[in-house]
């Protein structure tokens, strides 16, 4: 499809392995609940934290639902079908250097340590066991393929100042706080040029970019992006999805255009990688990154 990169989310298991999984929980993504009906917590919900490898290996998984079971993107393959497994981060990496060597395009890496603070609080240091990993596959320089991205900005600042790692590190932004994470300064011309003494790059939500004029509803941009560059931070925004529709946008390769030549973002995150290239192309942006 040619994506440049491919991301990976981290979540640790039971017995200290890590899984590649978007969320913490089971229930939204496999049939854990008709497998392990009683192993869910007092919050209902099945956590991987609580199945060893073994056990998770028994699972089928399927695209994600809602809680009331209908598919969050109905769309897309059908949640009732297949046989799908959970992949070991160790698995991952290696179908990605068997599609480096293969294909002979220099395809990346970029993983997610998910809720280092909750881990640890889990008995787990999952940072320590990401690193770990990715060194044993030969990730362990800036110049190498690979991207760490975290939500956790002490967590991240812990990775290149405590850890002293070297590799090209991700602050992810959302809306709110997260582990003593501030995103509304972290957004500020202030907050973002500290963000730049321990990342290399931003990736915000991509609704953070631009808001829509009020005299014509045409997206306008919030002057995130310039104020990320001017810090030196690249910016990769998230997830750019063509079945789902986005006000001030017709289609799904205006969108595309609109971020890559008025915003100048520096990357895409997206479900739909071949519809992006396709995009940019089409719209000849010159875009090359």
């Amino acid at each position: 499809m040619g994506a440049d990169f491919l991301e990976q989310d981290i979540v640790a298991t039971a017995d200290d392995e890590l899984v590649v999984l978007h969320d913490l929980h089971l229930d939204r993504v496999t049939d854990v609940e008709t497998r392990f009906p009683s192993r869910n917590r007092d919050d209902g919900r099945h956590y991987v934290r609580d199945f060893t490898l073994a056990e998770l290996r028994t699972l089928n998984m399927h695209e994600r639902r809602h809680a009331d079971g209908s598919a969050v993107f109905a769309k897309r393959f059908p949640t009732s079908l297949g046989r799908f497994r959970i992949a070991t981060f160790d698995e991952e990496l290696a179908m990605i250097e068997g599609l480096r060597r293969s294909s002979g395009r220099p395809v990346g890496i970029y993983p997610e340590i998910k809720a280092p603070a909750w881990h640890r609080k889990e008995g787990v240091d999952i940072t320590m066991l990401v690193l770990r990993e990715l060194d044993r596959h030969g990730y362990a320089e800036r110049v190498d393929p690979v991207y760490l991205q975290c939500f956790d900005a002490e967590e991240l600042r812990r990775v290149r100042e405590d850890l002293d790692s070297d590799l090209k590190l991700v602050q992810l932004v959302e809306e709110g706080s997260e582990a003593g994470t501030d995103f509304g300064r972290m957004r500020t011309g202030e907050g973002l040029r500290n963000t730049a003494t321990y990342a290399d790059g931003i990736g915000p939500s991509f609704d953070q970019l631009y808001s829509l004029a009020d005299i014509d509803g045409h997206p306008v941009s919030t002057g995130f992006v310039t104020a990320a560059h001017d810090a030196g931070l690249v910016v990769h925004p998230y997830t750019f999805r063509a079945d789902v529709a986005v006000s001030g946008f017709a289609t799904f390769d205006g969108m595309v255009d609109w971020f890559a030549t008025t915003l100048k973002v520096d990357g895409f995150f997206t479900d739909f990688p071949d519809l992006v290239r396709d995009a940019l192309r089409e719209n000849r942006t010159g875009y090359n990154r």
